[in-house]
């Protein structure tokens, strides 16, 4: 991971803890063509565990989870993010493991990252 994909962690993790309550508590970024992907551990608070521990919950729990993440970055754009990478945050795919608590999320830009930051 370089200087610039850790800085990237660092505000993914910044910008969940501040709308969410809670930010994954380690982030792995790689820069690859237009995409920043990141993969998340330790992102589930202890009631999200609570609800998980029946089939229903981990359901719903996944689905809330993933739609809320994607809507979040709809309504407010992640402005840090643009300007640690001089380019436009386009669009951003979400998923999440509820009983290994990893997720993954891939931020789309409108420039190639990883040619720009390598």
């Amino acid at each position: 991971m370089n200087k610039y994909e850790a800085e990237f962690s660092n505000l993914v993790r910044a910008f969940r803890k501040k709308h969410m309550g809670k930010g994954p508590s380690k982030i792995t970024t790689t820069f690859c063509k237009k995409w920043a992907i990141c993969e998340m551990e330790g992102n589930l608070s202890p009631v999200e565990k609570f609800i998980a521990t029946g089939e229903d919950g981990k359901q719903m729990l996944r689905a809330a989870r993933t739609e809320m993440v994607k809507e979040l970055y709809r309504k407010t754009p992640p402005v840090e993010m643009e300007e640690l990478l001089q380019c436009k945050f386009i669009e951003l795919f979400v998923d999440i493991d509820i009983e290994k608590d990893f997720g993954m999320s891939i931020f789309v830009f409108d420039e190639d990252i990883e040619q720009k930051f390598s």
